[in-house]
């Protein structure tokens, strides 16, 4: 009797996983041929960031002449839709699914811009968090760092591309390195805060334009940003109080171990 037990333990076992997996099947099927009667939209980003909202997201759902609603859910090509959501410059990422109560969900997440880039033509473009270049929107306008002066980038006309692209082509842009500076500025509160506008100069050197004091900040061809900003930061606390920051028309942060100011004529 005991070997017999032993035996019908491993048959059983054997038995009920052969019954779950028939179940589970059963409910595949099922939920195949049920119909979709619900959509559910959410998107997903920082708080005050709305280039893209659930009604947009609902029309390009429904309103490509796919037949969605009461469609059975093995018939939607929940694919085509995913690759539809992620063809929005403004979407980062796009996941569908259907759930047994017949319901659609449909999950975005929207493009963080850092950086908004203004060319010599007027023509304009932002740079997301990852990296990624995006259009502007006509319905909404981001409240981001901006970076005018003598450039010619083609973020402003091809999409959303990588700003890390290893092109030869994409390397003589200045995308990557706007980029580098944007994050190492809106990562830091005190920089953040304090700068709104950065400047490219025919060299191809960057300067600061801070929100407050008038003065260019010079500082260079975007390499060594931790040195040269933990400059200027000992220069803002121990070189001038913050009421004397209209002073110096200019602070030179491209020298080695120092900080070059030159000093306004008039106040």
């Amino acid at each position: 009797m005991k070997n017999l037990k032993r035996y019908l333990r491993p048959v059983g076992i054997a038995l009920a996983v052969i019954g779950v997996m028939l179940a589970l099947g059963f409910v595949e099927r099922t939920a195949d041929r049920a119909p979709i009667t619900d959509l559910q939209v959410t998107v997903d980003g920082v708080e005050g960031i709305h280039f893209i909202d659930e009604m947009a997201v609902r029309r390009e759902i429904l309103d490509q002449g796919i037949a969605v609603m009461g469609s059975r859910t093995g018939d939607v090509d929940i694919t085509n839709i995913e690759d539809r959501l992620r063809s929005i410059p403004c979407v980062a990422k796009a996941e569908v699914y259907h759930t047994m109560d017949g319901a659609l969900h449909a999950r975005v997440k929207q493009r963080i811009p850092i950086v908004r880039v203004f060319n010599l033509d007027g023509s304009s473009y932002y740079i997301d968090q990852e990296g990624w270049t995006m259009p502007t929107s006509t319905n909404y306008t981001a409240r981001v760092l901006v970076v005018t002066g003598q450039l010619n980038e083609p973020g402003a006309k091809n999409g959303v591309y990588s700003v890390f692209a290893t092109d030869s082509i994409e390397n003589a842009f200045r995308s990557d390195d706007i980029h580098r500076l944007a994050t190492f500025i809106t990562a830091d509160p005190f920089w953040n805060a304090l700068i709104d506008q950065v400047v490219v100069t025919a060299d191809g050197e960057f300067e600061l334009i801070p929100r407050v004091g008038a003065q260019r900040v010079l500082l260079g061809d975007g390499s060594a940003l931790q040195q040269r900003f933990e400059k200027l930061k000992v220069f803002y606390d121990k070189g001038i109080p913050k009421a004397d920051w209209r002073r110096y028309s200019r602070i030179d942060l491209r020298f080695a171990d120092q900080v070059v100011c030159t000093k306004r004529t008039t106040l």
